[in-house]
């Protein structure tokens, strides 16, 4: 365990499940009171706000911000379930919240920030919480993004196409306090965890942000980010070539790459592929597969 908060709720759950222990009247109406606030927010608030830099988003590749802001019309639109995915992040936070209070961890609740910049611009945000002094997000994951993504804050910043640490340095940062981590639950198994991010390097986070926002803000010219990369399997090249995972989540992929093609992995042996986007595929099996085209 990276959280001495962690052994309370794991203690505190072990109790429950004994049937041990219970959570008071006051802790469940808050969490009931944040469930309602979250549903308000993502079914009742109107249409989403036209583009601008906020702490969620400037973390985000500039090639991404530059379509958001130039080219939204463009955007792949958001399947009907993103709503749903969405929710259940807001559910999660409440809950765990609301086992942090039945567990008597102290922490001061979620308050709205403004990273102010060099060159003047203000980025604002709302952070989940504070402990100890530091700044904490609370994430809902996968089991992949759980176990792979979320192992470390090195293993996060391999990979880090949501722009968690940013946003993460941005809220502390805004609110003068230390950088904490995440506390992150398996949404599949409700298996959670908590990654510090104490170690990272603020400037150099602050550095790339500043960086970001002044691209955006001066309406540079679009510039691609990332590069398509060869696929492998056995670890031997195909000929192929596909998006990298920083792409794949992407709303203007399509935009990016004209030729784009989400096809079945062509060389896997699997009943059920697993789905790749492709820039570049063989000729030949396309022609001999036309179906998969």
């Amino acid at each position: 365990m990276n959280h001495h908060a962690e052994l309370a709720v794991y203690d505190y759950l072990a109790r429950a499940t004994k049937g041990e222990t219970d959570m008071a009247e006051d802790i469940r109406k808050q969490v009931a009171t944040d469930v309602e606030a979250a549903l308000k927010k993502q079914f009742s608030s109107g249409p989403r706000d036209k583009f601008k830099l906020r702490m969620s988003n400037i973390g985000r590749p500039t090639c991404q911000l530059w379509f958001e802001k130039n080219d939204p019309e463009d955007k792949t639109p958001l399947p009907p379930h993103f709503l749903i995915n969405m929710i259940i992040g807001d559910i999660v936070e409440a809950v765990f919240k609301g086992l942090l209070r039945a567990a008597d961890v102290d922490f001061k609740d979620n308050d709205n920030v403004t990273l102010k910049l060099s060159d003047g611009t203000k980025i604002n945000g709302e952070y989940d919480m504070v402990m100890d002094g530091k700044v904490d997000d609370v994430k809902s994951a996968s089991p992949w993004s759980y176990k792979n993504k979320f192992a470390s804050l090195e293993a996060l910043a391999q990979g880090d196409g949501f722009g968690y640490i940013p946003q993460l340095v941005g809220y502390a940062t805004a609110a003068e306090l230390g950088v904490g981590g995440w506390w992150v639950v398996n949404k599949a198994n409700g298996e959670f965890k908590y990654v510090d991010a104490s170690s990272v390097d603020t400037d150099e986070v602050l550095e790339r942000i500043e960086a970001t926002v002044s691209h955006i803000n001066e309406d540079k010219p679009f510039e691609r980010c990332f590069e398509a990369i060869p696929e492998t399997h056995y670890r031997k090249t195909t000929g192929n070539l596909k998006l990298g995972s920083e792409c794949g989540f992407c709303a203007f992929k399509h935009k990016c790459w004209a030729n784009l093609q989400t096809l079945p992995a062509v060389k896997s042996n699997a009943k059920e592929p697993p789905m790749v986007d492709y820039v570049f595929v063989d000729p030949q099996y396309l022609e001999d597969n036309s179906d998969a085209a």
